[in-house]
């Protein structure tokens, strides 16, 4: 199963954030909203881990085509938290808030995902990949143009329109789980690839939609079909290359 310097980390009693640093990654910063998980609670120092991977690896993705990368801030939270989007609850789940660049995780999520029917590290490294490719999509400006276009837009396209932005957030998680592979920071196995194929399908609308006992409704779709989601995500794994995540053609 996934194997991440937190790990290590436990064995020689380090904070996995320094371990992380004297790698060569680049950091996020992480805050805790009251009442949060204690500080040294295992799953919040595995998403803190998991948040460096991704932020040093996208830095090196955006330096590699002459841009610059702003690190997203990690949120952890209990119950409820307030952010610039405004008052939400663990309901929500997890979330990416353009106006302040966090990504906001409640840690009982997990409990959610395996009610779903998907469980593991690797399963809520993709939820929070997802999420960090929505801060990549608010800094390239892609979340702006689709909101522009959907104020433009009739309910139909407004949908469709949101499914590409899901569906790309899908792709460029695949894309870090690429490079995260090739730098030996997290190395995954064939259980763990089908863990994140797994938990893509379970969250697809279609599968939501089946397991509130609701008839399937594409045209109300906002993240995509189970199927969607997997097959982006296996794209940006496969590929590793944002460009080949064009969800909106």
């Amino acid at each position: 199963m996934i194997l991440i310097v937190f790990v290590v980390s436990l064995l020689f009693g380090q904070n996995p954030l320094e371990i992380l640093g004297l790698l060569g990654g680049q950091t996020g910063a992480v805050e805790e909203s009251a009442p949060g998980p204690p500080p040294d609670d295992e799953s919040g120092e595995f998403v803190s881990v998991v948040l460096a991977d991704m932020e040093d690896i996208w830095q090196q993705i955006f330096t590699s085509s002459g841009e610059r990368y702003e690190p997203a801030t990690l949120v952890l939270f209990s119950s409820a938290v307030q952010s610039a989007c405004g008052f939400n609850t663990d309901a929500t789940g997890p979330f990416y808030c353009p106006p302040d660049q966090k990504v906001y995780v409640d840690l009982s999520f997990m409990g959610e995902l395996q009610r779903l029917g998907a469980s593991g590290d690797f399963a809520l490294a993709y939820v929070m990949a997802h999420e960090v490719g929505h801060h990549v999509q608010n800094l390239v400006g892609t979340s702006e143009s689709v909101r522009l276009r959907q104020s433009r837009s009739g309910s139909a396209e407004s949908n469709r329109l949101s499914v590409a932005l899901e569906l790309q957030a899908d792709c460029f998680a695949g894309v870090w789980a690429h490079h995260s592979q090739k730098r030996g920071t997290i190395s995954y196995d064939a259980d763990d690839f089908q863990e994140g194929l797994r938990t893509a399908s379970a969250i697809g609308d279609d599968h939501l939609q089946r397991q509130a006992g609701r008839r399937v409704q594409p045209e109300s779709f906002t993240h995509g079909s189970s199927e969607d989601r997997k097959n982006w995500l296996r794209r940006g794994l496969d590929t590793g290359d944002p460009e080949a995540c064009d969800t909106f053609k």
